[in-house]
């Protein structure tokens, strides 16, 4: 049946089929199910980076009606529907995990599949599977994981300053650049978090799907035009960088606050899409049959509504019928008998009783208060920092310790990250295996890196403590959070770091045996605040 000889529905009771009945009850069972991954997207799409989410969907929603006017109204049975049944089975167990575990971003990534499998059911899979392209696209409304979230941000961050900087120096500013802070002389330009680029980088890349999507042009052309989105992101974002630092170097700070700031992140936004409109243009410039980009791209939207229509089509084949009643099902028990999970009380004791003496070590000064901003990035529920010191003109060391409560939602932030943002250089880093010289019986991984600024050496030691790991990689550390959480209810660890100066006198050893020694003298007291188990 095509779609010019599909009956208009005449009344309301012939929009209610036991197809539609069905569906709804699967639509209404996996919002319940899946209720916590929604409610992780409502959240996140409250940040700048986010923002652009809820558009999300909708153009999903567009770019399948429009593809579905390729495949012409079907009443009749569909083939091979289980197929989709296996695909919602496996969302369910990572939907299922992801809850067990308290990791609400997982419970979002689950939803998607869900719905791909939703299609597969509803179509079957020799007509289903051509909807991929609309269900990939709601990727773009996802938050990052934590720990790709701080990596891309602090790496986008580097690269914007460097390449800002650069621009400056095209336009004869003097200018000097320590980590993420431009130095600008009489003004600093700091390049926080919010002028990685981040926030234009994720609409730029799902405007970049959708152009490509519509682009009829060669396959090749559509490949590049979704892989430079990226690149043009962070070319615009540097230029955006270098044209504040050129305000703020000859009219002042106050010239790229407020409205100022914002209206120049729209026009690189804008910048950014035309740039993409010109590549498509160069590249159909060399094609045999010359066409504009308005004729390469398929803007169609006739007959939308009519295959909108099409839902009271739906069927209440097997798989549908078995999709829903599993679905409401598992919204009922889950909500009725599923244990609590997330954050737990933990018997511990608050670093500021920490001993202030360690071995041959003492404490100098009171411990230090982090500055608001940076307490509010760390996020951390009980925090100590502090400098011991041995007696002689021997270097000190400090030793920084973080406790999360619940690490689901955020949670540790490595090193890594942080340490270049600060204008510190990470010359040097490895993970080593410190087992054998601490006599443990489980594994005990740290990082040991050497950090510089300038002509400041400093060597560092810091781990992710979980439940008696002691665990050096970040991912590692994401993966056993999964499993805490899934296995007993748990997502609380922590972050220990010990660090030293390397004076130009010593060698890079010397500094390593004073953080050994450091190492030894805290390990035995860390259970107390850090508990095990």
């Amino acid at each position: 049946m095509s779609d010019a000889t599909l009956p208009a529905p005449k009344s309301l009771s012939s929009w209610l089929t036991p197809g539609l009945l069905w569906l709804a009850i699967a639509l209404l069972g996996a919002a319940v199910f899946f209720s916590e991954g929604l409610d992780a997207l409502l959240v996140a799409w409250q940040l700048p980076e986010y923002s652009h989410g809820p558009l999300i969907p909708i153009l999903s929603g567009l770019l399948f009606l429009r593809q579905l006017k390729e495949y012409p109204a079907d009443p009749g049975p569909k083939s091979k529907r289980w197929i989709g049944l296996l695909v919602i089975l496996a969302a369910i167990c990572m939907g299922g995990l992801g809850r067990l575990a308290g990791i609400d971003d997982i419970v979002a990534y689950a939803t998607i599949i869900w719905i791909g499998g939703l299609l597969l059911v509803s179509f079957g899979w020799d007509t289903g599977k051509h909807f991929w392209p609309p269900v990939l696209h709601l990727v773009y409304m996802l938050p990052l994981p934590g720990v790709l979230y701080y990596k891309m941000s602090a790496w986008l961050q580097l690269i914007s300053s460097e390449m800002g900087v650069w621009f400056l120096k095209l336009l004869a500013v003097p200018v000097f650049l320590e980590g993420n802070i431009i130095d600008l002389g009489v003004y600093k330009l700091h390049v926080a978090e919010a002028c990685s680029g981040l926030r234009y980088l994720f609409p730029i890349l799902s405007f970049s799907y959708i152009f490509a999507v519509l682009y009829k042009g060669p396959m090749w052309h559509k490949a590049v035009l979704l892989i430079s989105a990226a690149p043009i992101t962070v070319l615009m974002n540097s230029v955006r960088i270098a044209v504040a630092g050129y305000i703020v170097n000859n009219f002042g700070l106050g010239w790229v606050e407020g409205f100022s700031h914002f209206f120049e992140g729209w026009v690189i936004f804008i910048a950014c899409i035309l740039i993409l409109f010109l590549l498509a243009r160069i590249m159909l410039f060399f094609q045999p049959e010359r066409m504009s980009v308005a004729e390469a791209l398929d803007l169609d939207t006739d007959g939308l509504a009519t295959q909108a229509a099409r839902i009271r089509l739906t069927r209440a084949s097997g798989a549908m019928i078995t999709t829903a009643v599993l679905m409401l099902g598992l919204a009922v028990s889950w909500q009725s008998f599923a244990p609590e999970r997330g954050s737990m009380a933990i018997d511990r004791e608050n670093f500021s009783t920490f001993p202030r003496q360690l071995g041959g070590w003492t404490q100098e000064g009171r411990a230090e208060r982090l500055d608001a901003g940076i307490a509010a990035v760390l996020g951390a529920d009980d925090y100590h920092s502090v400098r011991f010191a041995r007696p002689g003109n021997e270097p000190t060391v400090d030793l920084f310790m973080a406790w999360y409560n619940d690490q689901s939602q955020g949670g540790v932030h490595s090193p890594e990250i942080c340490l270049p943002g600060g204008g510190w250089e990470i010359a040097w880093l490895e993970r080593s295996d410190m087992t054998e010289a601490m006599n443990w019986d489980s594994p005990f991984q740290i990082n040991r890196a050497i950090i510089q600024k300038g002509q400041t050496r400093m060597m560092v030691y810091y781990w992710f403590d979980q439940k008696g790991r002691k665990i050096a990689w970040d991912f590692a550390a994401k993966y056993w959070l999964m499993i805490d959480g899934i296995a007993t209810g748990r997502t609380d660890g922590a972050l220990v770091r010990l660090t030293t100066p390397i004076r130009p006198n010593e060698t890079d050893a010397d500094a390593d045996a004073r953080l050994m020694d450091m190492l030894r003298e805290t390990v035995d007291y860390l259970p107390r605040f850090i508990p095990e188990s």
